[in-house]
């Protein structure tokens, strides 16, 4: 099931102005004035120097992909995904929420963040699975070791045959970061490659959650050296800001070493986690969620957003709009897994979020007051930043005032339609 939800919102002149200088910075560090994608490539050197439009749109693109489903032994799911600032849309996911046969108490999820074009990306998410699957060891479930060893070799079964299509195609460039979960009756399997993200929720605290591989980490430095690259400016050659990916084979070109040894490995990290009770929920997402907001935060916002909402889609919206609200300029994309043991919708929890609420649409009234005796209507930046500085009890945890702002617009505009009536009816009655 799969449901867009529209919107448009003009860039804040103060956002658009910190964009500007954000390009500008990024591009005095690299030849040919580009402004660089979040994992995208910078040129290199000996490469020509050229200008290529800004990787940012003018206002973001609020459409909403989403997605929800569930497996009969009790797993809900949900898929959130926007394009946002960014000028195209780059991230891909695969939801399979029963594999089917032998494997039908199995499930699969995974989201794939690409760069340099969205090619790449597109290919593993319709490809991934099955090279995972061909292999015989995802069968053995009384050895997580072999399972373990199965995913990886799908991961690099995938690189192998996505290198052929990408010399043909032309995608040498073009790479994708991935985070995937196998769920088995008994355990999770969580791979990694890049620095989109996974988090597990156990008895409402951070449990797990994945490494990002940055070129920066000592491991990935050393690797990347030892291929006869360089880091520079926390990038790979100063260009490619992952160190694990599938694709980026410009960066795999390295002889005598295997493809796990080259600058950019398709390697994952995989991880088996046994299945608890006390499981709540799982997240996997890519870095425009990771780079606003942290793991804790995350967990604690969204174990608090499910006792108050029992649609999943519209809790993987509320993420997205906060790490918008919080400053992504990258796409947003999430798949939360919900268990049978994540928090349940809450009878104190409903009541103190409309107490909040209520509160909320009081303050935004008192401030739009105020600042309306000035002689001039207030905007509703000036609004949000007198309201960001005062003390509200009762947010969201994790997700602050921020995660609130979609309320406090919607006050907003209600007190600005109630005084612009207001003010024709009171020179009507002088």
């Amino acid at each position: 099931m799969r449901t867009a939800r529209k919107g448009s919102v003009e860039m804040p002149a103060f956002v658009r102005q910190l964009v500007k200088e954000t390009e500008k910075r990024v591009s005095s560090f690299f030849k040919g004035g580009r402004g660089g994608a979040s994992d995208g490539e910078q040129p290199g050197e000996g490469e020509k120097e050229e200008v290529i439009p800004s990787p940012y749109l003018d206002r973001p693109v609020l459409d909403k992909l989403t997605e929800e489903g569930c497996a009969r032994w009790g797993l809900t799911y949900a898929l959130g995904s926007m394009q946002g600032w960014r000028a195209n849309m780059e991230d891909f996911h695969n939801c399979v929420s029963q594999l089917g046969g032998e494997l039908a108490e199995w499930s699969f999820f995974a989201v794939f963040d690409g760069h340099a074009g969205s090619s790449v990306a597109q290919y593993c998410s319709q490809h991934l699975l099955g090279h995972i699957l061909a292999t015989a060891g995802v069968r053995l479930e009384d050895h997580p070791e072999k399972v373990k060893g199965a995913i990886t070799e799908g991961f690099m079964q995938t690189d192998k045959h996505l290198h052929s299509v990408a010399r043909r195609e032309g995608w040498e460039r073009g790479g994708t970061t991935v985070v995937s979960a196998l769920i088995s009756p008994y355990y999770i399997y969580i791979a990694n490659c890049g620095d989109s993200r996974a988090m597990l929720c156990r008895s409402g605290q951070v449990f797990f959650s994945t490494e990002d591989h940055k070129p920066y980490c000592p491991l990935e430095k050393e690797r990347i050296e030892s291929a006869g690259g360089s880091v520079s400016l926390q990038r790979i050659n100063g260009s490619l800001a992952v160190s694990r990916a599938l694709g980026d084979f410009s960066y795999k070109g390295a002889e005598n070493r295997t493809p796990s040894q080259q600058m950019v490995s398709p390697e994952p990290e995989v991880c088996i986690i046994e299945r608890s009770p006390s499981d709540e929920f799982l997240v996997l997402a890519c870095d425009g969620v990771w780079d606003t907001i942290s793991n804790e935060e995350l967990c604690a916002f969204i174990h608090n957003r499910l006792q108050v909402c029992t649609d999943l889609r519209d809790v993987c919206s509320q993420v997205i709009d906060l790490c918008l609200y919080k400053g992504s300029l990258d796409n947003i994309s999430i798949i939360l897994l919900c268990f049978p043991g994540a928090p349940q919708l809450s009878a104190v929890a409903l009541h103190q979020e409309a107490e909040l609420e209520d509160l909320l649409e009081s303050k935004v009234a008192e401030i739009y007051d105020e600042l309306s005796a000035t002689g001039e209507e207030p905007d509703l930046l000036s609004v949000l930043t007198v309201l960001a500085s005062t003390a509200i009890p009762g947010l969201p945890p994790g997700g602050g005032i921020q995660s609130k702002r979609n309320c406090i617009i919607s006050a907003y505009y209600h007190q600005r339609e109630t005084h612009q009536h207001a003010v024709p009816n009171a020179v009507g009655t002088s």
